[in-house]
């Protein structure tokens, strides 16, 4: 790493879990890679922003009068000066030394734009169920990628480079949070950047019971059928979309899903821009690890 200051910026959202941001920001701010932080709080009311402000000086907080959802990782990128912005979220933190990987990583190979790194759940310690399929993506690749190709990210796992994060638009008011990764990172492939999983860049994850699970399953649905109807060649599109729903629990929050998704279709049709097609030939690459997987599918 070059000793002229930080390559990248660990930025954190949170809303409502005042224990977990400061146990997550405990752990960041003590690590040796000593890279500056900052924290979005999300339209708390439980007392989350005055609490991180009290015992976390060293961080800079910002506050949102409102829950802007994913969007609330764009403001503190127009804040960042370092070359690379690393995301956290408030239930996750970052191994010793991960981040110094990442920027090294994006430092050696300028044409990757974002890397992301391997997660372990805790308390155990175990790897996610995403694992082996992101260690064996079948996206093709060029042979110096320093780890599998992938056509899209899990946002606090992954460390972009934020140029092409600002000019990609970062994630998407419409979509709010749910999913709202592979509009993105289509839109940064599309680019010709390329994205890639590196295995020793770790994320520790212990995931919060302070969520509305089957909102969030909703949310997801809705914006993977939107980012699907945004991207793709309509035969893909229709494909894919099918192979979302054949999928999803028949309850009235996958209708709710679909019927938020049909009523956007407005906005579909304004912002439609399929993928060129090197992108779409990775994406029906992966179709079939996406049918099979287990860890992809929209359950509680």
């Amino acid at each position: 790493m070059p000793e002229d200051g930080p390559r990248t910026t660990a930025v954190m959202m949170t809303h409502n879990r005042r224990a977990e941001a400061a146990r997550a920001l405990e752990r960041m701010t003590a690590l040796p890679d000593r890279v500056p932080i900052i924290a979005v709080d999300n339209g708390s009311t439980d007392g989350t922003a005055d609490l991180l402000a009290a015992e976390f000086p060293q961080v800079r907080l910002l506050r949102s009068t409102e829950n802007l959802g994913a969007v609330a990782r764009n403001l503190a990128v127009r804040e960042v000066t370092t070359p690379y912005v690393s995301f956290c979220d408030d239930d996750c933190w970052w191994a010793p030394g991960s981040l110094r990987r990442a920027a090294r990583v994006l430092d050696e190979h300028p044409a990757v734009g974002a890397v992301m790194g391997r997660c372990v759940v805790e308390p155990d310690g175990r790897d996610d169920p995403l694992t082996p399929e992101l260690r064996g993506s079948p996206v093709p690749a060029p042979a110096w990628l320093p780890g599998p190709a992938l056509l899209s990210v899990m946002a606090g796992l992954t460390t972009f480079r934020t140029s092409a994060f600002r000019a990609a638009g970062g994630f998407r008011e419409r979509l709010w949070l749910g999913g709202e990764e592979e509009l993105l990172a289509l839109d940064l492939a599309a680019a010709g950047w390329w994205l890639c999983w590196v295995e020793d860049v770790v994320v520790h994850h212990a995931p919060s019971a302070a969520r509305d699970s089957r909102r969030r399953r909703q949310l997801g649905i809705r914006n993977t059928l939107w980012t699907t109807w945004l991207r793709r060649p309509l035969p893909s599109a229709v494909r894919r979309s099918a192979a979302v729903l054949g999928s999803s629990p028949k309850d009235r929050h996958t209708l709710g899903a679909v019927s938020e998704a049909v009523g956007g279709l407005r906005w579909v049709l304004r912002e439609r821009r399929v993928v060129p097609p090197g992108v779409e030939r990775g994406l029906r690459r992966l179709e079939e690890s996406q049918r099979r997987s287990a860890a992809r599918r929209y359950v509680d």
